[in-house]
């Protein structure tokens, strides 16, 4: 094999690999829908939460922890522990996980909403108003 094959070859194979670390960087692990209710306003001890990001970490947590379930609420293999729901809350809190609309949306009302997640975030949109 010529030096300059090699070097194609080896660029190919270089360039395929990267490629794919990075496709599975951004493939989704699934997504799941939750109407953000009443409920999902309030931490579990009672409080008002203010933040969108608070009321979906909350719905996770009604969901899992303590059983209140919303009618169009679907499960989720994510978001089962304490640990993972304040991750949930992190990610949810970066900038593109979701847009201030849909933020104001959940803050100001009942959405329903679908999540999107992926090996380190999770985007978050509207549904239904």
């Amino acid at each position: 094999m010529t030096v300059s094959k090699a070097m194609a070859v080896a660029a190919l194979v270089a360039a395929t690999t990267l490629g794919a670390s990075v496709a599975r960087a951004d493939d989704m692990l699934g997504s799941y829908v939750a109407r953000i209710s009443d409920r999902d306003h309030r931490a579990s001890d009672g409080y008002p939460l203010s933040s969108a990001a608070q009321m979906v970490r909350q719905d996770r947590a009604n969901w899992h922890k303590f059983h209140r379930r919303d009618g169009d609420d679907q499960g989720d293999p994510w978001f089962r522990r304490d640990g993972s729901r304040a991750g949930l809350q992190r990610m949810l809190e970066r900038g593109g996980a979701m847009s201030s609309a849909t933020r104001r949306a959940i803050v100001n009302g009942e959405p329903l909403i679908e999540v999107d997640v992926y090996p380190d975030s999770v985007r978050v949109s509207i549904i239904e108003d």
